[in-house]
């Protein structure tokens, strides 16, 4: 197994120990939201604008070439972020019914998020740039997404996500991990698919920032994007 390959699993084992751990880190819940997950969201948000987006439109030549579709890459992001936000409706809907309905909305919740963990696991061996810098910055970025994401799941859905929902979603990541290993998407996909994924990381960063009664903290968010923006700028 080369260089990348091993440094890939670690991270794939590194994400998964992260669902395992968030309900373990008690010192991120209460009101005012900590600002520490504040922190994280600005991060991811960086990654998204800074480095993803750009790295997709780099490659968007190719993509439109193949489908006559000049948008289609952000017509995916678009629907990344619409596709979360319906499934946070349905969530926030199920609060004020009966408990069978939200044991019903979660499994949507957990199962929409672990087809997104694998997305994320996929990635790791399949990012336009395969460098080591590469990987590392998707690692940091997205190992703190998976904070803020299973924080708001655990904090949704406590009982189900703690026996249950963890589990899943730590097991999709390395399944990711496992079908990178595999199995390479064409690259007219790949494409879509990352295009997909970073529509979901904004949507699930600002769905937990932007409820007034959490009372984020803007200056770590912002903090976040500016620090994170700053050093991808630097690379």
């Amino acid at each position: 197994m080369d260089s990348l390959y091993l440094l890939s699993l670690l991270a794939a084992i590194v994400f998964a120990a992260i669902h395992f751990l968030v309900p373990h880190l008690r010192f991120l819940e209460g009101i005012p939201r900590s600002r520490w997950l504040s922190f994280a969201g600005g991060v991811a948000v960086a990654y998204v604008f800074m480095h993803l987006l750009p790295e997709l439109a780099e490659h968007q030549e190719a993509l439109t070439e193949e489908t006559s579709f000049e948008l289609l890459v952000y017509a995916l992001s678009l629907s990344g972020l619409a596709l979360f936000y319906g499934l946070e409706r349905m969530v926030q809907s199920s609060k004020q019914g009966r408990e069978r309905a939200e044991d019903h909305v979660f499994w949507i919740h957990a199962v929409s998020f672990a087809i997104y963990n694998i997305l994320i696991g996929y990635f790791l061996l399949h990012r336009e740039d395969p460098s080591g810098v590469s990987l590392a910055i998707y690692v940091v970025a997205m190992g703190l997404h998976f904070v803020t994401n299973d924080f708001g799941m655990h904090d949704d859905h406590r009982e189900l996500y703690d026996r249950r929902g963890r589990y899943l979603l730590a097991a999709a990541v390395v399944m990711g991990w496992v079908l990178g290993v595999v199995l390479e998407i064409p690259e007219i996909y790949l494409l879509g698919t990352f295009s997909f994924l970073a529509g979901g990381v904004v949507l699930n960063v600002l769905k937990e920032e932007l409820p007034e009664e959490r009372q984020s903290s803007f200056g770590a968010f912002a903090t976040g994007v500016a620090g994170y923006g700053m050093l991808l700028l630097a690379l």
